[in-house]
């Protein structure tokens, strides 16, 4: 049953995303927010699908601690909701990726057209240049950046490697960053072959301030503070006895 419901949810936002990411390529001289309203229309539908056929609620904590103005959000990553989710919570958004999604038929071309900033992984320095370069361009914009600092995706209880790609940028430009943590691996899961209904619960911390800090300690207080708090929201994948260790 919970398959089932998975495949029909999927087919129904395959439905939705090819007609949008359509539209964006047709009208791409469109206003950048126009561009943004009409990705938006698309993750509020989508957001609509996972509540009522897959029964995935989201309840946010932490609102109090969002700046009035845009900054760099450092997330944790688990699963694909997330890259939906929190463009509802953060508006408008757009995330560091790597740039072979961008030419993903209809889905890629949706990101393109809010000018989602794709790097190139392998370019090493060169891709730090070009994050700094679009992450400033979008935050003097009135634009959030977002970077999952992992890379990658990770199973619950996991944690991944805290690149120092976002802690570099932060520093650059001197912007706070804003660490979210979440539990949607624990109903979404990483391949999402099989979601199941519940509550994912996004946990925004109090924003760090970046003035004077060297990029290292950017990123260990990102980590520390998102690490933290995912053992509040995932209590029994963190067993006492590995909790004691790790602060020790």
């Amino acid at each position: 049953m919970i398959f089932l419901r998975s495949l029909f949810f999927w087919l129904l936002v395959c439905l939705i995303t090819i007609p949008v990411g359509l539209l964006l390529v047709l009208f791409a001289l469109l206003p950048l927010y126009t561009r943004f309203a009409i990705v938006g229309a698309w993750r509020t539908c989508f957001m609509w699908l996972a509540r009522w056929v897959l029964g995935v609620r989201m309840v946010v904590k932490g609102r109090e601690n969002i700046p009035e103005k845009p900054v760099l959000v450092l997330a944790k990553h688990q699963s694909a909701w997330e890259t939906v989710a929190l463009q509802a919570i953060f508006k408008p958004l757009v995330f560091v990726l790597k740039k072979e999604l961008l030419k993903i038929p209809f889905f890629g071309w949706g990101l393109a057209s809010v000018r989602m900033i794709g790097i190139d992984r392998n370019a090493g320095r060169e891709a730090l240049k070009q994050m700094q370069e679009a992450g400033t361009e979008r935050l003097a914009a009135g634009i959030w950046v977002l970077v999952f600092p992992e890379g990658t995706r990770v199973l619950p209880g996991e944690r991944g490697h805290y690149k120092p790609g976002a802690a570099w940028l932060a520093t650059r430009t001197g912007t706070p960053v804003l660490p979210v943590a979440h539990n949607a691996g624990e109903i979404w899961p990483k391949k999402a072959l099989a979601i199941h209904s519940g509550t994912i619960t996004v946990s925004i911390g109090p924003a760090i301030e970046t003035a004077g800090l060297k990029d290292a300690e950017v990123n260990r207080r990102v980590e520390a503070w998102i690490e933290g708090e995912m053992r509040v929201l995932s209590p029994w994948r963190y067993p006492p006895q590995t909790a004691s260790a790790e602060s020790g």
